[in-house]
């Protein structure tokens, strides 16, 4: 399989290591970069060939990956819409639709829209994925191959519901790591040490949710084997539920599938006179 990716940051280089470990060679692999740096660094990491702009060489492939910052999306997509031909295009560039990724370059219909999280940069991500029509069974494996590299997929037939995954999983990181914050506030004010803290509230965290992907068990089935009546964690879970943890937690993620949409819209007329 050969893929280019467009733009060679952080997310691409998670994507890249990923798909050399699973045994890809990386003289399949080009990047699109236009800084000089980054070519270098990407060049000597991984053996890869790059480009400092788009062309027939660099984009005559089975895959294109776009990894660029969502303002700059229309610009580029404006620069590979004469390369593309029949290739497939994995977008990676957090809240451009496939609609306006297609009118951006040209009409082509085949795309894939891609929603990865942080955690892909460590091999340990989760990916929303959603095809167009026009993208066949075997793109779609392509599509799901490349992303797999950096941890877990998943697909969803309706568009929309990529707004719901950004919601969930794209900005679920930061609702983990304000959690993580919060034990070790509290850590601290029972007067543990800042790296006590830290090892307890991280490895708690991370113990938890291995055990809920290990035993598949609903989440609330295993809070409540924890719960004894009238014990320790049943007088923090009464605090928390008197002040709407769970509740906030939820209008949280609802808030953020709400910007989500909206994001979409302005990032859909970007560069548009108004």
């Amino acid at each position: 399989m050969k893929i280019t990716f467009v733009g060679g940051g952080n997310m691409a280089t998670a994507l890249i290591g990923g798909l050399l470990k699973t045994g890809q060679a990386p003289e399949k692999l080009s990047v699109i970069e236009i800084s000089p740096e980054g070519r270098a660094r990407l060049e000597q990491n991984f053996g890869v060939r790059t480009y400092a702009a788009p062309e027939a060489a660099a984009l005559a492939g089975d895959v294109v990956l776009l990894a660029v910052k969502p303002q700059h999306a229309r610009e580029v997509c404006a620069t590979l819409a004469p390369f593309l031909g029949e290739t497939v295009l994995v977008s990676i560039a957090a809240g451009i639709r496939v609609a306006d990724l297609s009118r951006w370059l040209g009409g082509h219909s085949r795309v894939v829209r891609a929603m990865p999280n942080t955690p892909a940069l460590i091999g340990a991500g989760v990916t929303g994925l959603y095809a167009s029509a026009a993208v066949t069974p075997h793109e779609r494996a392509l599509a799901e191959r490349i992303l797999g590299a950096a941890g877990e997929t998943l697909w969803v037939r309706d568009e929309t519901q990529i707004d719901a995954v950004t919601a969930v999983s794209g900005s679920g990181p930061a609702y983990l790591f304000l959690l993580v914050e919060a034990m070790q506030q509290a850590a601290s004010e029972l007067g543990l040490s800042a790296e006590a803290g830290r090892r307890l509230a991280v490895g708690t965290v991370l113990g938890a949710a291995q055990l809920a992907a290990q035993t598949g068990e609903p989440a609330s089935v295993l809070r409540e084997r924890v719960t004894s009546k009238g014990g320790t964690t049943a007088a923090a879970l009464a605090v928390m539920a008197e002040r709407c943890v769970k509740e906030g937690i939820v209008a949280g993620v609802l808030a953020a599938d709400e910007r989500s949409r909206e994001l979409g819209d302005q990032l859909g007329h970007q560069g548009e006179a108004a």
